[in-house]
């Protein structure tokens, strides 16, 4: 029996999930979580061998999850199943440990047939995505990101500055740089892109 910990932010989604894994004969959902410090919590609690989960969630994201799972040695294999086709979050979630990355559109005999091969000790990743994230380099450094992260939460230079001890000038350059490679008009422009591409 493979035992699952489910977590995703939307109830209805959750709850239809977990009612659908459980009628596959050889999975069974140990637990759910509404976001990801629950699912931590979960996993901790109930050692799944898969977990699955969104990636945009309350508290950690699905990626963060992964990453810390990743980090700690946890054997606990990672599926991602969400709505975003992007190929930036591709690339975090196979930084990040993750084994499989499927799409909440694909039929449930899909989903149950990608668990099981993650359990398997297989990767798993929908090949639409597959070919787009071979395509797509993320151009950013890390300090590119961090600051366009900052920028998406509304902070202003000043603010990005003090936050991260960096001269405003030094925050405008790194910006600036971003700018150009996401060929964005402003800083707004630029974390927009970003965020839309699976880059932050």
């Amino acid at each position: 029996m493979i035992r699952v910990v489910l977590a995703e932010d939307q109830s209805m989604v959750l709850g239809a999930f977990a009612a659908l894994l459980d009628l596959q004969p050889d999975i069974t959902v140990v637990a759910t979580a509404t976001n990801g410090d629950d699912a931590l919590a979960a996993v901790r609690a109930h050692r799944p061998d898969v977990l699955v989960t969104d990636i945009e969630m309350p508290g950690r994201t699905g990626l963060e999850l992964a990453a810390e799972l990743n980090t700690l040695g946890d054997p606990t294999r990672v599926l991602i199943v969400t709505t975003f086709a992007r190929s930036g979050y591709l690339r975090r979630a196979v930084d990040a440990g993750v084994a499989g990355y499927v799409l909440k559109d694909a039929p449930i005999g899909e989903l149950a047939g990608a668990l099981r091969r993650v359990h398997a000790g297989e990767r798993v990743v929908a090949p639409e995505l597959a070919v787009a994230a071979w395509d797509a380099a993320d151009p950013l450094t890390e300090r590119e990101r961090e600051l366009l992260r900052a920028v998406a939460d509304g902070a202003s230079n000043v603010e990005i500055a003090a936050r991260l001890f960096l001269a405003e000038g030094t925050v405008r350059n790194y910006l600036s740089s971003a700018m150009a490679k996401l060929g964005a008009r402003n800083r707004t422009e630029a974390a927009r892109t970003a965020l839309t591409r699976g880059w932050l």
